[in-house]
Parts: structure tokens; sequence; C-alpha cells
């Protein structure tokens, strides 16, 4: 069986990187293969990239609110592509209303501030064998 790739980004002008290599280092710790594209990220560079790696989830890391500029973009250029990979979205500023607005949307999973580790390790794992994330 094949390892898990996940592609792990930050989108616009979010420079708030840490918490996007903590994610990364946590997936390959888990056996994931992760493809690491950085900063500053426009949703055809993610979507480029999920094709050119053969990613199995798109994980997006936000650390200020340019993910609901950015979100819908991401998903509709999945979508006309069709791509067919599921997008999970992390990061301290989402709101319980702005979790449930990205969800309404089709993003895959959202995690907030203190979620946990197993959590979205399982989520992730999920996805790929075609569970729905809880």
């Amino acid at each position: 069986m094949s390892r898990t790739r996940v592609l792990v980004g930050v989108l616009g002008m979010d420079q708030h990187e840490l918490g996007a290599v903590g994610i990364a280092k946590m997936f390959r710790d888990e056996g994931m293969e992760v493809i690491y594209t950085g900063c500053f990220n426009t949703p055809e560079t993610i979507v480029a990239t999920a094709i050119e790696e053969d990613i199995d989830v798109i994980g997006i890391s936000s650390h200020s609110w340019e993910y609901l500029y950015y979100m819908p973009e991401l998903l509709d250029l999945i979508d006309r592509n069709e791509l067919g990979v599921p997008v999970v979205l992390g990061g301290s500023v989402i709101t319980d209303e702005d979790r449930a607005t990205m969800l309404d949307r089709g993003v895959a999973a959202v995690f907030g501030s203190g979620s946990v580790v197993s959590e979205m390790v399982d989520t992730v794992r999920g996805l790929v064998a075609g569970e729905p994330a809880t």
C-alpha cells in the first residue's frame, strides 16, 4: 500500500508558517508523505502542485482570515480540474461560524485552535479511505 500524500501550504499573504511546519512534521512522523509548499501560495499554485504530485489530501494552514477569501476559489479550481481531493483547513483564527461556513462550502474537515493531533491524523487517513470526516 502506498503512503498517503498530503500537500501542506499557506494561502495568500499569510506569513504565519510555524503552524504549517508543525503540521507537516506531524503528518510525516505519522508515516505520511508530505509535500510542503510553504507560504504565499495562490489557489492556482496549490491545485497545480496537487495535480503534479498526485496528492491524496490538501491541507491548508491559516493563521489570518485570508482563508475566507481564498478557500472558495481553491474549492472551485479543484472542482473544475476534477481533482477529487479533499481539503482540510486548520488554524488558530478559525471561529465556529467560519468553520460551519467552510464545511458548507465543501471543505472536508476544519480544525481550530486546540485540536487534537490524533483526531487530525485519523481524519486525514479516513478521508483517504473514502470515509466522511466526523
